[in-house]
């Protein structure tokens, strides 16, 4: 009986401790994607990532219009051109061909990185004044609750706000 009445005391205290910890747990959400759009400094970098997407089109639409004009006139040309000197054009114009294409992936990797260097310290800026607001309000989890990112309910504290305020916008 002594060992029943133990037993039966450590069972309560436990589902006691379980409920207690469970009553404490804050829970928060926040829509990150709306938050960094908000940023000041996502539509500099947005500026800044269309400028040099700009400047690699209009290089690319050069290269492609001075290849079209070389090709239109070696067209021209190619009856009073022997069968070795159009060869020779043909090999060039594959070649222009071929380093316009390398040149269009170099841009692409190049505005990829760019993008990413100017992102980080954005997304970093935006998670360091998430955790902030969320220690000094006293919440232990924050959701993401943009959309598709996998919470069905976001029925909790929205810090949107208090971030953004942390923020200074």
């Amino acid at each position: 009986m002594k060992q029943f009445k133990t037993l039966l005391f450590a069972g309560l205290l436990f589902v006691g401790a379980t409920s207690l910890s469970t009553a404490q747990t804050k829970i928060a959400h926040i829509n990150t994607t709306q938050l960094i759009e908000a940023m000041p400094e996502m539509k500099t970098a947005q500026a800044e990532i269309e400028r040099l997407s700009k400047t690699y089109e209009t290089e690319i639409k050069n290269m492609m219009t001075e290849l079209q004009n070389k090709v239109k006139q070696y067209q021209a040309e190619m009856d009073t051109k022997t069968e070795e000197q159009n060869q020779e054009r043909a090999v060039e114009v594959q070649t222009t061909e071929q380093s316009i294409r390398q040149y269009q992936g170099q841009a692409q990797q190049d505005l990829q990185k760019k993008e990413a260097d100017l992102l980080k310290p954005i997304f970093e800026k935006a998670k360091a004044a998430i955790d902030k607001v969320a220690k000094a309000q006293g919440y232990q989890y924050v959701l993401d609750s943009t959309q598709g990112s996998g919470v069905l309910v976001a029925d909790g504290k929205d810090l949107l706000a208090d971030v953004k305020k942390e923020l200074g916008f």
